[in-house]
């Protein structure tokens, strides 16, 4: 039904399939025509000829038709009447210069060609009475022509009415193609973090079962992003207490221990504990970023955003020892982004502290605003060891880390920030350095 490739949709399946039959059905019907009124022309012109020729006879040769000419002959269909004598010799004739018909032997009807010319040809019976025998010929080109005038008159509304058909269909199959069309662009702009049911409106009757079973998919999935969102919040509440708990007993277990007593073991369980807060830190900031459907859009300044995330953790880089700051080079004077505050400053502050976490203490971050083109972006560049070509595109799922990576993290960072970019039409590009060693986090403007 349909074919595959380029003709796999609906407004070509429908042209492929009723552009031809509407051909083939007005070439039938032109074919039809042709035929019936050649019948009809035909049958009336012998019934004419034959009346013509016994009332000829009858009058024995008293009245004959004026002579004709060859335009009134093949143009208007004027008949032909020659007499002839029972020995075959001409008496009478109404055809000009002598360019006589030979005298049929045949008796009724018969087609003959003369000089390449077709004649249909009536020959009366021979009447002893009046020794006479008379022939009555007319054009075979004036009988195809007036058929053919009378079948083009009877089908001329077809033929006017089939261009006008096809493009009543080409414009119905657009229609239907773009109702479609809407549909999968409407479905298209869901997400995870606002998903709606596509609407009803102006939806062709025979789609809407299929756009309202879509729809109860769409609600199901709903649900079950709200229960795992649900789940993961509830679950990261329940472990944020007991954490917080085991947190203060260490720090009471660290008062009562005696100096360097299992020092190395008190530190790992340390670090443990602060890896599983700040998993569970991360969880809860993923989950309620997750379903929000972003905030409202306003012109933010990028220096001063760049400025407020860095003294936010310029803390966590004095206490790693990198140093963190303002690249030189960036764009100068007041470059500012159209988005949402809080997004762009979730996203800002993820990239900034995951290239704290993973440059080695002693390194660099840098951040900087860029405008190349009109388009503004934000680079955060660190000395860090990069990421692996083929792994730049899996850093972005949840709980992903490099392999082989020493630090610390809950790999949740990039997959917040990139959720973060993506609620306010942003996008985060990451590139390795080409100078040295180290990765470059851009965040612009989704094209």
């Amino acid at each position: 039904m349909f074919p595959e490739g380029r003709l796999c949709s609906l407004r070509r399946a429908l042209l492929l399939w009723l552009v031809p039959m509407f051909l083939i059905v007005g070439g039938l019907s032109a074919a039809f025509s042709y035929w019936s009124y050649a019948h009809m022309v035909r049958e009336f012109m012998d019934d004419q000829m034959e009346q013509l020729a016994h009332s000829l006879a009858d009058n024995k040769g008293q009245l004959m038709p004026p002579p004709t000419n060859e335009e009134r002959v093949h143009k208007w269909g004027t008949y032909v009447v020659q007499v002839y004598a029972l020995d075959g010799r001409l008496l009478q004739s109404t055809w000009p210069d002598g360019a006589n018909v030979e005298l049929q032997a045949a008796q009724g009807f018969a087609d003959v060609r003369i000089d390449g010319t077709g004649w249909r040809v009536f020959t009366n019976a021979a009447d002893t009475s009046t020794a006479r025998v008379v022939q009555v010929l007319q054009s075979g080109k004036f009988r195809t022509h007036l058929a053919f005038e009378r079948a083009t008159a009877a089908i001329a509304p077809v033929l006017i009415l089939l261009p006008l058909a096809l493009l009543v269909l080409w414009g119905l199959s657009g229609a239907v193609s773009r109702a479609v069309r809407d549909i999968g662009d409407e479905a298209a702009r869901q997400n995870a973090e606002n998903i709606t049911e596509l609407s009803l409106e102006r939806v062709p009757a025979e789609l809407r079962p299929m756009v309202e079973s879509f729809n109860s998919v769409l609600t199901r999935l709903r649900d079950a992003f709200a229960a795992k969102r649900r789940f993961v919040q509830d679950a990261a509440h329940e472990l944020r207490t007991p954490l917080t708990a085991l947190s203060l007993q260490l720090e009471n277990l660290r008062r009562d221990l005696p100096p360097n007593a299992c020092a190395q073991s008190f530190a790992q369980l340390e670090q443990g504990v602060k890896r599983a807060e700040r998993l569970v830190d991360q969880l809860l900031k993923l989950s309620r970023h997750e379903g929000t459907g972003g905030e409202v859009t306003t012109s933010i300044d990028l220096h001063a955003q760049v400025h407020e995330s860095i003294s936010t953790l310029i803390a966590l880089a004095d206490q790693r020892g990198i140093d963190l700051g303002v690249a030189q080079g960036g764009a100068p004077g007041v470059v500012q982004l159209c988005c949402s505050p809080g997004d762009l400053r979730s996203a800002l502050d993820n990239l900034i502290e995951n290239a704290l976490r993973y440059t080695p203490e002693g390194g660099v971050v840098d951040v900087r605003v860029v405008n190349e083109h009109g388009r503004a972006a934000i680079e955060v560049i660190d000395t860090g060891p990069g990421i692996p070509p083929e792994l730049m595109e899996r850093v972005f799922d949840r709980f992903f880390r490099v392999p082989g990576t020493s630090a610390r993290g809950s790999g949740l960072g990039l997959a917040i920030a990139q959720a973060a970019a993506e609620r306010c039409g942003l996008r985060v590009v990451l590139r390795n350095r080409t100078d040295r060693s180290g990765l470059v986090a851009r965040l612009e403007r989704a094209a």
